[in-house]
């Protein structure tokens, strides 16, 4: 029997009872979690007795990252190896209850407050950050002004294709993402239905924090683990292609109904070839324009 874990208000995704999911629904039934930072330092740190802060976050994101993604995707390739990657995670760890908590206490941190980087601030906390590559995660604030001063009326731009994009190629742990979706929010707009989130980090980690935070608050996309610099994100915004060296990990609303809808649409139409123009030339042949994003490329005579 499968049990439903709620990613966001109104959003069920289904996971195995096995699965952290399923378990963090025993945990919050067992005991009353308010999604505190302090709840959560304090839980994190009964791991630490034998491995240090880093290796026992690594696994912890890795495994509640691996069962969000195999609730929903069943991407060849991606199923098995996060299956094989989550049971490695789970043994390294010690067990399934402690991690189911933690996975509890962030849902809890998400449901009271969507307006926070709340991953990103127990990363910080720790002092995980690698401060040798520069890495350091823009405060909230800065990024919920930032969304606010950019993101103008994407009303029209729905009404029009169905859909708007964002993309971040330097996502870290999703603060700047979050805050963009929050702000759409604000507008009225549902971004769940309606905007496809995308990010880059080449830090596997703070990729997976990202993922794991935009799961769970319902957001549709994708986050893909590589550099951004040497090795960008390729293919349509709705079929990204996951070239060697990268990963993608797939947010289960993507795989929804309705943007499943929106991707077969969209092969329907490269098939059937909607986008050809048909033209008679001065030497009674013929020539084909496809149509990219108001470019035409010309092929044949």
């Amino acid at each position: 029997m499968q049990r439903e874990y709620r990613a966001a208000p109104g959003k069920r995704v289904e996971l195995p009872p096995d699965f952290v999911g399923g378990c963090a629904m025993k945990a919050k039934a067992k005991e009353s979690l308010q999604g505190t930072e302090k709840e959560f330092l304090d839980i994190f740190k009964t791991l630490c007795y034998s491995r240090s802060s880093w290796q026992v976050w690594a696994d912890l994101m890795s495994a509640i990252a691996c069962s969000l993604s195999n609730a929903a995707d069943r991407t060849q390739g991606h199923y098995e190896r996060r299956e094989q990657e989550y049971a490695e995670c789970i043994k390294r760890l010690g067990s399934v209850e402690t991690p189911a908590r933690l996975f509890a206490v962030i849902v809890e941190a998400l449901e009271h407050n969507p307006e926070q980087d709340f991953l990103g601030k127990m990363y910080m906390n720790l002092e995980l950050g690698n401060h040798w590559k520069g890495q350091f995660f823009t405060p909230y604030n800065v990024c919920k002004m930032m969304s606010e001063m950019t993101i103008g009326n994407v009303s029209a731009e729905i009404e029009r294709r169905g859909y708007v994009s964002i993309c971040d190629p330097a996502c870290g742990a999703g603060a700047t993402l979050i805050a963009a979706a929050n702000t759409l929010h604000r507008q009225r707009e549902d971004f769940q239905h309606h905007v496809l989130f995308a990010g880059q980090d080449v830090d596997r980690v703070v990729a997976l924090m990202c993922y794991i935070q935009l799961s769970l608050l319902g957001c549709a996309g994708y986050i893909c683990v590589g550099n951004t610099l040497t090795n960008p994100q390729a293919g349509h915004v709705l079929f990204p292609e996951e070239k060697e060296g990268q990963e993608l990990w797939y947010m289960p609303m993507f795989m929804s109904q309705i943007w499943d809808g929106r991707r077969r649409v969209h092969m329907m139409d490269m098939l059937l070839g909607r986008s050809a123009k048909l033209f008679e030339n001065k030497t009674a042949g013929y020539t084909f324009f496809f149509e990219f994003d108001e470019k035409e490329a010309r092929y044949g005579n």
